[in-house]
């Protein structure tokens, strides 16, 4: 491909007041508006205490921020992609940057409550008006992970070297919910300062997780699944007074390591990868394992008698393929394991509970996407105010995944980046006639079809009853 005409024969200039360059937006702020995100947040945001103005219209400030989030802001003043052509002809009530900076630092640690009261409520309407969590109603996976992020900036309130020698992070805590034939979507966040325990608060965001889930159509088996950092008795009590199952690593510690040597030789099956694995050590691919359990394995036997629990251990092995292979008394040679026990109350068999363990991975491509988005960076010197972005991210991010199931199976899966670019950054052209407005969108694009039905469910009235 190259330019059809030579340089002195084009030229460029900015200014045509009729265009929009993601007028994706128009569908996409039109399903926030029928799941009622600026009513709950006039409901529930309440900065009536805050001076200069800063806590008026807090809907329209919520939503701008929500935006310009879907269309890929990452930073506050990144925010002002929605302020261009005929955006404000599109939409009422755009705010600039300056002022949506102001609004996110009058949060204190109650309005940042208050805003996950409307993250909650938000995602049970998106599931009420989309088909985001297919399934729901026979099994659902609640995922619980912590990421630690980078910040710059000695100012920056919660910033401490924690994990990573040498670097200041802050340290967000998130659940996702997903079902079998779905993607996952956030059903809570929390921002935590950097030197927080993995797991600290983590009985309380579990049992706001396993709500929300519920809530948002979740009415079936739900199986909370967490690495060994969740691996307390605290985790597991708040799972089963929620009435759900849970599955969570319990690394190698003393009393699991015992167990794990304890299994006999001709309990062990062998299982297949169905994509190789790179072995951590080496590189090279692991296609093949092992998996046995223990029935019945007493948990916390050091506690009280109430706060003990016996469930599956489940474990899975691997040949270490960085050690060599260990010489018995006859002779033989006995590979080397790595081990990888977790402890379940999961009902389904063992190959099949396994497998959906392991798949408690897909949390990290939700966490993947934040780094890559709107938690590239956490732009506020304020605590309360990265908090705020945080939860704001985790709306947008779901506005974006229920979108994607509205529009079409493909896009029902597609990554972030691919619904940006398929349906929210699409340019068009205003034309105004008789009181209505006309999206002049491109002539052969590629994703038109989904584009307009996306368009055309969301501007339909809506359903009786």
């Amino acid at each position: 491909m190259q330019v059809s005409h030579t340089s002195a024969a084009v030229s460029a200039a900015f200014d045509d007041p009729n265009l929009i360059a993601q007028a994706g937006l128009v569908p996409v702020m039109r399903l926030a508006e029928r799941c009622g995100l600026p009513r709950l947040v006039t409901e529930k945001v309440k900065l009536t205490r805050v001076t200069n103005g800063a806590g008026a219209a807090a809907d329209a400030k919520v939503t701008s921020i929500v935006a310009g989030m879907v269309a890929g802001a990452d930073s506050i003043d990144d925010l002002d992609v929605l302020r261009h052509g005929a955006m404000p002809a599109m939409f009422a009530g755009i705010r600039a940057p300056s002022t949506l900076g102001t609004f996110l630092r009058a949060f204190t640690h109650g309005h940042a409550l208050q805003l996950h009261a409307v993250h909650r409520r938000f995602l049970g309407a998106l599931a009420a008006h989309t088909p985001l969590l297919p399934g729901a109603d026979q099994m659902a996976f609640i995922d619980v992970d912590s990421t630690h992020k980078r910040v710059y900036g000695r100012t920056k309130q919660g910033a401490e070297y924690g994990r990573f020698k040498g670097i200041r992070t802050l340290h967000p805590l998130l659940a996702t919910v997903c079902t079998p034939q779905s993607r996952p979507v956030i059903a809570g966040v929390r921002m935590r300062r950097g030197k927080a325990a993995d797991s600290r608060g983590a009985p309380k965001f579990v049992s706001e997780a396993l709500t929300t889930a519920a809530e948002a159509g979740c009415t079936g088996t739900r199986i909370l699944r967490a690495d060994s950092q969740f691996y307390n008795a605290g985790v597991i009590a708040a799972c089963r007074r929620a009435g759900a199952h849970f599955s969570i690593t319990t690394g190698m510690n003393p009393s699991i390591k015992r167990a794990v040597l304890s299994i006999p030789g001709r309990a062990w099956q062998q299982i297949t990868y169905p994509t190789a694995m790179p072995d951590p050590d080496t590189g090279e691919l692991i296609s093949d394992a092992e998996v046995a359990e223990i029935p019945a394995y007493t948990a916390f036997a050091g506690r009280k008698k109430s706060e003990r629990v016996t469930a599956r251990l489940i474990v899975r092995r691997v040949r270490d393929l960085a050690k060599p292979a260990v010489v018995g008394e006859q002779g033989e040679l006995f590979p080397v394991w790595r081990y990888h026990p977790f402890f379940t109350d999961n009902p389904a068999p063992m190959l099949r509970a396994e497998r959906e363990h392991r798949h408690h991975a897909v949390v990290e491509q939700v966490i993947a996407d934040s780094k890559a988005s709107a938690l590239a960076h956490l732009p506020s010197g304020h605590f309360n105010a990265n908090a705020a972005w945080l939860t704001l991210w985790a709306m947008a991010y779901n506005l974006l995944r229920a979108t994607g199931a509205l529009t079409s199976a493909f896009h029902a899966k597609a990554t972030t980046a691919t619904l940006r670019a398929h349906l929210i950054h699409v340019p068009a052209r205003l034309a105004r006639s008789a009181r209505r407005i006309t999206l002049h969108l491109p002539h052969n694009w590629r994703w038109q079809h989904a584009w307009t039905h996306l368009f055309d469910t969301v501007h339909a009235p809506p359903e009786p009853g």
